[in-house]
């Protein structure tokens, strides 16, 4: 095999990216805005209603319990394979394997439902400005684009994030100061531990979506190798991540539910022939002026921002199953300029290409199916790769022994993987009604890619074993 590995050839652009950086990179991929103009709303009709400000509480939680063994771990791993590496110092190399492929499958599935979701939401905001273009258009452009940055520097896509993420941030929070101010529709008074409220409606459907709106900031360890200090930068950009989506959606949601009034939120949302535009109707009734429309641009940048975001995220998992021999050779290597992981870059390009010339070819919708058939197979793999995650920490620091808190390495990770396995089994049982495929092949064969990507995986792990022994022991070292 071709060794990869020597310092300074083939290796990620080194102490590029800061706390901020990553912070703000991982953000981009939970589309913050995104969450709020298409996610709540939806929430807040199927699910519980006036108890998703309290759902949002309760998952940021989870999340952080997800996040005190993850960062724990993070401390002794510092590999752009993320997942991959947690599987392959904790549970072996042939579970690391199968987590690579589910990483890259799934976050492959994020992107093209994204994809989808810019061009149905492009096409209908700049139509309101007299551009006229197919959904499809809108797609290739931002195609063309992430490809361009996912080519360059790391730094040169970290830059476009910080901007994109924090006119998302802006623009929210315009709206909800300007509720805030006048007081809502009658009463800012609400009880965030309601367990009436909490427990109305669909409790899973709000925690499905609401699990949405954090998808992304678990990929804080795939910039290990690229980070200023990770030890340090890894573990802060987690927490803050959590903590600045958590609390954002749980201030947010309380604010949009105070604008029209508790008793009237889903009489209004269920009126609205498109509830996506509730976000708007609020920004058009609290603030007016230009802010709607400059809402509805920052969608299909934050959009962008979540695309070119997971695009990352699969072009260094390609890049580290390349480097160590579960892919071919050629994706583990860097580009000589940029250093960035060009060819796992350029190949997600094509394939992302490929999907969207097929939805469009098809005359399928972008949104109704491009983005709700497809997107959900990256949930899907995500709670996989998290419940695996959560055990791998476990049995790291068993492995390991010493005097690591229980709490951090055993309890919270415990609880957090069981959620994960939870939500994962329901997800798998009921793909078809919440992907609405039900009662054709693709309510069977979406789902089941998450499974045969892991035993691909598996298979390809142990294939390697077999063929270099001595690569197989590597996978998942440290890199940094």
């Amino acid at each position: 095999m071709t060794d990869v590995t020597t310092a300074g050839v083939n290796q990620l652009r080194r102490n590029s990216l800061g706390l901020i950086a990553v912070t703000f990179m991982v953000i981009s991929a939970a589309a913050p805005l995104t969450g709020v103009a298409g996610a709540v709303p939806i929430a807040f009709l199927l699910g519980n209603g006036t108890g998703i400000p309290a759902t949002f509480l309760l998952m940021t939680l989870i999340m952080l319990a997800f996040s005190a063994g993850y960062v724990a771990m993070s401390r002794h791993v510092t590999n752009a394979g993320a997942f991959y590496a947690y599987a392959a110092r904790g549970l072996g190399g042939r579970m690391a394997g199968a987590v690579a492929i589910i990483a890259v499958v799934a976050y492959n599935a994020m992107q093209f439902g994204l994809i989808g979701l810019l061009g149905g939401v492009a096409a209908g905001v700049f139509a309101g400005f007299g551009i006229e273009l197919p959904w499809y258009l809108w797609s290739l452009i931002a195609v063309a684009l992430v490809g361009v940055l996912g080519y360059r520097q790391v730094d040169l896509s970290a830059k476009v994030m910080i901007v994109l993420v924090l006119l998302e941030y802006l623009i929210v929070l315009i709206v909800d100061f300007a509720i805030l101010a006048k007081g809502g529709a009658g009463t800012l008074s609400f009880n965030f531990f309601d367990t009436t409220a909490m427990f109305s409606g669909s409790l899973t459907a709000a925690i499905l979506f609401c699990l949405g709106s954090f998808i992304g900031f678990e990929a804080t360890t795939i910039y290990a190798e690229e980070a200023r200090d990770p030890e340090k930068t890894i573990p802060r950009a987690t927490y803050l991540s959590v903590l600045m989506i958590g609390l954002f959606f749980v201030f947010t949601t309380w604010l949009m539910i105070a604008g029209v009034g508790a008793d009237k939120l889903l009489p209004t949302i269920g009126a609205l022939p498109d509830p996506t535009a509730f976000f708007f109707d609020l920004a058009g009734a609290y603030v007016g002026g230009p802010v709607p429309a400059i809402a509805g641009l920052l969608l299909v940048s934050s959009l962008f921002a979540a695309i070119s975001a997971f695009h990352n995220y699969i072009a260094r998992y390609s890049y580290v199953a390349g480097r160590e021999g579960l892919l071919p050779a050629a994706f583990g290597r860097t580009h000589d300029a940029h250093q960035s992981p060009h060819v796992g870059s350029v190949v997600q390009t094509v394939m992302a290409l490929v999907v969207l010339a097929v939805f469009a070819g098809l005359g399928l919708d972008p949104v109704l199916n491009m983005f709700t058939w497809i997107s959900q197979v990256g949930t899907l793999g995500v709670l996989g790769m998290m419940t695996i995650t959560s055990l791998s920490v476990i049995v790291f620091f068993r492995k390991k022994g010493g005097d690591a808190p229980v709490l951090t390495t055993l309890v919270l990770p415990a609880v957090s993987g069981l959620v994960m396995a939870a939500l994962f089994v329901y997800i798998f049982i009921n793909f078809g009604d919440l992907t609405q495929t039900a009662g054709g092949s693709l309510g069977i064969i979406l789902p089941a890619l998450i499974p045969v990507a892991g035993i691909a995986g598996f298979l390809m792990a142990s294939r390697l074993k077999a063929s270099d022994p001595a690569a197989y022991a590597r996978m998942g070292q440290n890199r940094g």
